[in-house]
């Protein structure tokens, strides 16, 4: 997949992501919320708005970063867009001259940086973006390398009776770097969307704060706060200043 780019991504599912992602786990956006403080926040791949228009509803001053324009315009067409400044680029560096009292990344979207440099790159914008007593929120899931045989995975993630969605995904885990097409099956034609990701150990995303100057707050396995273990599938990881 060598023409992929940092708006691949985005530019392929938009018209269908709100139909595939579209609920939001009410906890998510109680705790974001809580985290901002009636702050100002900013979104790292803020795709069509589906938290942080919920977060600018409820109070939260929000801004956001994307690569890709299909996403944003999704996002500029719904209600409330307006209360949102966004920039359209890649979230390695952050271009906003505010600080801010939350920085999040949710969904695994921090893995859309495609190498250990760029992640590092994004903690230091961060940390220079945050308040004395910001955070720095990500959400992601917890690599599992059990899926893969041969380096090879192919399953279905959907079935209905009028379409069949599947994932084909090959793995370099030296780079860390999971290579994926959605297959989209229905009647009328075949359909794909490309995803490409640099997947981080949790353990490497605490290094790579303190490399930044930021220090561990939390570590839990759900917006519910229950305790991360070595049995959890995902991480929430909050970080704040040494």
């Amino acid at each position: 997949m060598s023409d992929y780019t940092d708006e691949t991504y985005g530019e392929m599912i938009a018209d269908v992501y709100d139909d595939w992602y579209g609920e939001v786990d009410p906890e998510m956006l109680e705790m974001l919320t809580r985290l901002a403080a009636g702050g100002r926040a900013l979104e790292l791949g803020i795709g069509t708005g589906r938290v942080a228009l919920p977060l600018a509803h409820s109070g939260v001053k929000m801004y956001g970063i994307d690569s890709s324009p299909a996403m944003l315009q999704k996002l500029r067409a719904k209600p409330g867009s307006k209360q949102i400044q966004l920039h359209q680029g890649s979230f390695v560096n952050i271009p906003f001259e505010e600080k801010f009292d939350l920085i999040f990344v949710v969904f695994s979207t921090f893995y859309a940086l495609l190498s250990q440099e760029e992640q590092i790159r994004c903690f230091q914008s961060v940390a220079e973006h945050l308040e004395s007593k910001g955070l720095f929120v990500i959400e992601a899931f917890v690599p599992d390398l059990t899926r893969y045989q041969g380096g090879q995975s192919v399953r279905a993630v959907n079935l209905e009776s009028q379409q069949t969605r599947l994932v084909a995904s090959m793995l370099d885990p030296v780079n860390q770097i999971i290579t994926s097409q959605f297959i989209v099956l229905d009647k009328c034609k075949t359909d794909v969307k490309p995803v490409k990701i640099r997947y981080v150990w949790p353990s490497e995303l605490d290094l790579m704060a303190r490399l930044a100057g930021l220090k561990s707050v939390y570590h839990w396995d759900d917006w519910g706060q229950s305790p991360f273990s070595s049995g959890s599938g995902k991480h929430i990881a909050i970080y704040g200043r040494a």
